[in-house]
């Protein structure tokens, strides 16, 4: 946790005092799944333009309410708008990058990768069914692992968050109970557990409950060294996340088939597809109040396509394909324009 916290501030310290003109600061605000990704490039591009980007880690949730809000340059969420919502607020959206969500567990002696789990499995603990680490159905999908006779430990997200979304999208797919019960979206009532804000707070809460199982973005298991189970895929095969299970699964992603390139990428077939994989979108207004500060945005989205794809990777992020960026520099040019109805990015 310490990592994100004190790199965030120093980051943000580092903006601030040397930030030129404040028309050209870009504030964001909204999912943390793609914080990490996000802040590494804020800084790389600060040291490159001098041009600052303060980014507010706080889920997607307020990140809509604050683009809605028109309090920020841009809003950013894991759980893409629909069209209609869309065309209501006067937004564009775009993915920025995809990633995977996992699921986290502080047992003593596991290490990283050690469990399996399946998403039926994964339900039935987060409905409450499931209340110890030596269930049956744990057992049999772990027949030489030695699982302690522990209370599980649910932790969950308290904030509205794309994260929740699609982590409970997985789960509604994979099992009939959670879809009736549960459901999916940004916030749900969760059975059990106990909640936690932020993929930060669920990361900083895992590490100090013991018998503990949460889920969080992948970055975040990895750079606060937390412990991840394997999973069973739609088509059987046990994997592990990483990038190229991520990208395995977005592989035969039609993105222009939905408004707002608004793709839901879990539970994908393929025998390396990582079942919670998913995209991070950035929403902004056609019409932006501050065009400086959008044009200033885009240009920065833009750098980020083109020069910010080993800092993603570094990070187990999969950069979008190139085919999708070209697509979504398109969309800018012809939909963000100033009030005189100029284009704010010019497509290069």
């Amino acid at each position: 946790m310490k990592l994100f916290h004190t790199f965030a501030a120093a980051g943000l310290l580092a903006m601030t005092a040397a930030a030129p003109a404040a028309a050209l600061d870009i504030s964001g605000a909204g999912a943390t799944f793609p914080y990490p990704i996000y802040a590494k490039w804020a800084d790389a591009y600060k040291k490159e333009t001098n041009i600052g980007m303060n980014y507010q880690s706080i889920g997607s949730g307020g990140g809509i309410k604050q683009i809605q809000a028109k309090t920020v340059t841009f809003g950013a969420t894991d759980a893409p708008l629909k069209g209609e919502d869309l065309e209501k607020s006067g937004l564009v959206q775009f993915p920025m990058v995809m990633g995977g969500i996992v699921p986290a567990v502080n047992i003593e002696g596991v290490k990283p990768g050690d469990l399996v789990l399946d998403g039926a499995t994964l339900a039935k603990i987060f409905l409450g069914v499931i209340k110890s680490w030596d269930d049956a159905a744990i057992k049999k999908l772990n027949p030489n692992a030695k699982l302690p006779a522990q209370a599980i430990a649910v932790v969950h997200r308290s904030d509205g968050s794309g994260t929740t979304f699609n982590f409970t999208d997985y789960l509604s797919k994979v099992s009939p109970d959670w879809k009736s019960k549960v459901g999916s979206d940004t916030a749900v009532e969760w059975p059990v557990g106990i909640g936690a804000k932020g993929n930060e707070g669920v990361s900083a809460n895992l590490g100090q409950t013991k018998g503990a199982i949460g889920y969080v973005e992948y970055a975040y298991a990895k750079q606060n060294k937390l412990v991840y189970a394997k999973m069973l895929n739609k088509d059987g095969k046990t994997v592990a996340p990483t990038k190229e299970a991520f990208q395995a699964a977005a592989a035969n992603a039609d993105w222009n088939s939905v408004p707002g390139f608004g793709l839901i990428l879990d539970n994908q077939p393929g025998a390396e597809s990582w079942p919670m994989t998913a995209a991070t979108f950035i929403l902004i207004h056609k019409q932006p109040q501050d065009p400086a500060a959008a044009a200033a945005a885009l240009k920065f989205f833009d750098w980020a396509y083109s020069k910010g794809e080993k800092m993603a990777e570094d990070l187990d992020y999969v950069p979008m394909p190139a085919s999708v960026t070209a697509a979504v520099e398109k969309v800018w040019t012809a939909q963000i324009k100033d009030a005189s109805g100029k284009p704010l990015y010019a497509a290069h």
